[in-house]
């Protein structure tokens, strides 16, 4: 089910939050540079989580086939640089940027979402399935590290040519994610 929603600090139809990064390939990533293209930005939250390692596994392999349809990609984990690097998974995540954000600067910029109640519901309903799911994927599950959080919820937005948010998808629950099929209607949008 998609939320449609807001939370604080985010909106749809404006600009995007600039940002001027480096991604874990030590590379800059700056928002402003992507003008004239659309892209998907996601927020996960620790290399560890099947979750979100699924998810990004899912993207991965639909990245060629997104970008030919003009539909860039930028992906921010809140755990440090040190802990994505030393992961196989997350090295072969290249050429989409992967951007570490442990303070959670951008996190809280997009307005992405803490929730104690909704983290532990889908660890409950849905945790062993995703968890053999990830195994059989052959994608990252390990305990929470440096910091990380329990309770982040992930979140996506897409961007048009001009940089203005046209969606916003906060998760509801671990599992909760636009469809690809959603992805491919708006790279293929005129």
């Amino acid at each position: 089910m998609m939320k449609e929603a807001t939370q604080p600090g985010i909106t749809l139809n404006v600009k995007a939050p600039q940002f001027i990064l480096t991604d874990i390939f030590d590379r800059e990533i700056n928002l402003e540079s992507y003008t004239g293209k659309k892209v998907f930005i996601g927020f996960f939250r620790h290399a560890g989580c099947p979750f979100c390692n699924l998810r990004v596994h899912a993207l991965k392999k639909r990245h060629a086939e997104l970008k030919e349809k003009g539909l860039e990609m930028i992906f921010f984990f809140e755990s440090g640089s040190r802990l994505l690097k030393s992961s196989m998974f997350h090295q072969e995540v290249s050429p989409i940027p992967l951007i570490a954000d442990p303070e959670r600067i951008w996190y809280q910029t997009y307005g992405i979402e803490q929730s104690m109640a909704k983290s532990m519901k889908s660890h409950l309903t849905s945790f062993i399935q995703t968890a053999i799911k990830a195994k059989m994927a052959g994608v990252p599950i390990h305990a929470m590290a440096d910091g990380e959080s329990i309770t982040t919820m992930p979140a996506e937005f897409l961007l048009d040519e001009n940089q203005i948010i046209r969606k916003i998808h906060y998760s509801n629950g671990l599992t909760d994610r636009m469809s690809m099929e959603h992805l491919i209607d708006f790279a293929e949008a005129t």
